[in-house]
């Protein structure tokens, strides 16, 4: 068994509409993505950060990881810095992993429009 230690891996997804259904929706299949693509278990995960843009204020992304059963998972919101230029209705999220996973094995998760915001870390 190798060590175990606390990594990051992100995602980021689009949204269509600042509704909460549609913010609840879209951090919920990036929640997925993620767990999916890196065979995670809620256990494994210490912490997630996640970020809006300024045009998304209907819900709280981290509802979504609450309605997935993260209860004990330390979970916090924030607004993303609104440069001019970048992507719209986008919701970031940075989640902490206690892993023996080194980086290059992990998976970062990005969804439509978001692909963009990291090219060089999507599945070739």
């Amino acid at each position: 068994m190798g060590n175990i230690v606390t990594r990051g891996i992100r995602g980021a997804i689009t949204v269509a509409r600042n509704t909460p259904e549609e913010i609840l929706a879209a951090t919920r299949e990036l929640l997925e993505a993620i767990i999916k693509e890196n065979d995670l278990d809620p256990e494994d995960i210490a912490s997630a950060f996640f970020t809006t843009t300024a045009d998304l204020d209907a819900e709280f992304p981290a509802s979504a990881a609450r309605e997935m059963g993260w209860k004990y998972v330390p979970l916090i919101c924030a607004t993303e810095i609104n440069v001019p230029g970048r992507l719209d209705k986008c919701v970031r999220i940075l989640v902490h992993v206690n892993t023996e996973k080194s980086q290059r094995e992990l998976k970062h998760v990005y969804i439509g429009e978001a692909a963009k915001l990291r090219v060089d870390l999507l599945p070739q």
